[in-house]
């Protein structure tokens, strides 16, 4: 009996290595542990912010002069406009905006940075003058309910699932059972199955947010930009996961690589507002600027003319992942 446990052990374990799960296994816990290296953390050393103000508008003396003397608190940024201004605001560029009106722009009131900069700002005043407040008003470019404010990450969760969890897992099924194989010799071409995979992918993504919204009850009303952008991001992640399913010998191995590669596409993309490294590291991958496109459309009203960039990268990864995996199916990679 024991004897036979000891095979059978070591039997699941053979098999565990052939299909790749030990490798998840060991991958999950080093992807975690080197995310929240790169999370900024309590003990780091304290950033300065950047507080930007007018270039031409005339500041009390005792103010800037204050602020340019706490260097080891404040950047000073001087920008030409106050549209200038929110815009490198929203672009992560500025902490902060200061007016003349003693009024102080920022991104959201709730974050952290905003406070920071305001018990900052008191400090000073009180170092100082210790009577006159220099800050009068708190005016934020996004104002949200925290429902509505989490809806482009559960999107993304979303979008993320179908093209890495399951589109890589339907094509690695088809090619273990020999599915393809068997379709490949009737008059079916590998570019028809390909599109209906990506279509079958891209319903299952809509059709999911549909349901989020419904459920959530996010009322929206009818935008088109909003459309087209999750059109794009569910056409490039189905294509993409279509590729990984090619790369895949079976559904265990599918799987793996799947959620080897969703959590890299989602977690940075997902923390990038709270820390600035994550936000260096996170414009390289499709799933950040899908995120942060839904994001310009939900909060700042944005209209696809301005998403140029992330309208054309989306695009770009989904043909080439589309044509890579046209590619190994002309091969009969791994049937």
């Amino acid at each position: 009996m024991i004897k036979n446990i000891f095979t059978l052990t070591l039997n699941d374990l053979a098999i565990a290595i052939k299909n790749k799960t030990i490798f998840l296994i060991f991958f999950i816990p080093l992807f975690v542990f080197f995310t929240l290296k790169l999370v900024d953390s309590k003990n780091t050393e304290f950033q300065r912010m950047n507080l930007g103000v007018i270039k031409n508008e005339a500041y009390t003396p005792a103010i800037i002069k204050t602020i340019q003397s706490a260097d080891k608190i404040f950047n000073i940024v001087k920008v030409e406009t106050i549209e200038d201004g929110k815009k490198q605001i929203k672009e992560k560029k500025l902490d902060g905006l200061l007016l003349k009106s003693e009024e102080l722009v920022v991104l959201k009131k709730e974050s952290l940075k905003t406070l920071s900069i305001i018990e900052s700002m008191h400090a000073l005043q009180q170092a100082t003058e210790g009577r006159k407040n220099w800050i009068s008003n708190v005016t934020a470019l996004q104002s949200t309910d925290i429902q509505k404010e989490s809806l482009p990450t559960w999107i993304l969760m979303l979008v993320l699932l179908v093209g890495f969890v399951i589109m890589p897992s339907q094509v690695a099924e088809e090619k273990e059972k020999r599915l393809l194989v068997s379709l490949l010799q009737t008059p079916m071409r590998e570019i028809e199955w390909l599109l209906a995979k990506a279509i079958t992918g891209m319903i299952l993504t809509t059709s999911s947010i549909f349901m989020l919204h419904l459920m959530g009850n996010f009322k929206l009303g009818f935008n088109l930009s909003y459309i087209v952008i999750l059109l794009l991001g569910s056409f490039c992640f189905s294509s993409y996961g279509i590729f990984l399913g090619f790369l895949c010998r079976n559904q265990a191995s599918a799987r793996i690589l799947g959620v080897i590669f969703y959590l890299p596409h989602l977690l940075p993309s997902a923390l990038s507002d709270f820390s600035r490294k994550l936000d260096v590291v996170a414009p390289l991958l499709p799933s950040y600027h899908f995120y942060e496109a839904i994001k310009v459309i939900l909060f700042d009203q944005g209209r696809l003319s301005s998403l140029g960039m992330q309208s054309m990268y989306l695009l770009l990864i989904g043909i080439l992942t589309f044509f890579a995996s046209y590619t190994l199916m002309k091969k009969r990679w791994l049937m």
